[in-house]
């Protein structure tokens, strides 16, 4: 598969993304990863790509021209299966559906917004918008990580163990995963829960499941609509 970032500082993406399972695979060429200076698709000699907004307002704006030509620029050269994102403080959620989903494509172009963000017309350019959060972020290059390496996981040889991404949290159900311990068994009267340690499979995975609910229901509670929801479907 396929990602390409367009970003205004392109040399903040690669040094992350080279390490752990994410930088093997692309190492591996499992994975292209491609990252685009913004600045080249300005049509000015000082590379200009930001400008004040209209009605006035603090900060200034990535300008329409520069994102519209280099999305362009990228259309040809991909598969028919890609999809252009916008990531956006404004955009709708990013969830673990949608990186099933890009996992499922060609490839995946990143929009990263800076500054007060981009003008309102480069959505016009793009398939979607999305936000990996409810908080804003000095640009979109944190982001653009932050998908990349979620839907990457869901890339068939990218994760050594497939089991490892089929129980992450969110994977199979609305929910987060289940608590898990490693060696030692007892760290300063902290004990691993003797289930754990029985080898009985059945127990344990039921244990799993149990405690797995129990923690979105402390941690997420706004979750356990979701398990609804999903229940209604499958009924």
């Amino acid at each position: 598969m396929r990602f390409d970032v367009i970003t205004i500082f392109p040399a903040s993406i690669p040094p992350i993304l080279e390490v752990g399972v994410v930088g093997q695979a692309w190492k591996a060429g499992d994975l292209a990863i491609h990252v685009h200076d913004l600045r080249d698709f300005a049509d000015d000699a000082h590379r200009v790509v930001d400008d004040r907004p209209y009605g006035g307002g603090a900060g200034m704006l990535l300008k329409v021209e520069p994102l519209a030509r280099a999305i362009e620029s990228l259309r040809p050269t991909l598969g028919p299966r890609t999809r252009f994102v916008l990531l956006s403080a404004q955009g709708k959620p990013f969830t673990q559906k949608d990186a099933a989903r890009y996992a499922e494509g060609d490839g995946l172009v990143l929009v990263c917004g800076r500054y007060e963000g981009v003008d309102e017309r480069v959505l016009a350019f793009v398939d979607e918008e999305v936000s990996i959060g409810d908080f804003v972020l000095a640009g979109g290059e944190a982001a653009a990580v932050v998908v990349i390496e979620a839907t990457a996981r869901g890339i068939p040889g990218v994760v050594g163990k497939y089991e490892s991404v089929a129980t992450d949290s969110f994977y199979a159900a609305p929910r987060l995963g289940a608590p898990q311990y490693t060696r030692p068994p007892d760290f300063r009267g902290l004990c691993v829960p003797e289930v754990l340690l029985s080898g009985d499979h059945a127990k344990i995975e039921a244990w799993r499941q149990r405690e797995a609910w129990k923690k979105t229901t402390r941690n997420r509670p706004e979750l356990l609509g979701l398990r609804g929801e999903e229940d209604e479907r499958r009924g």
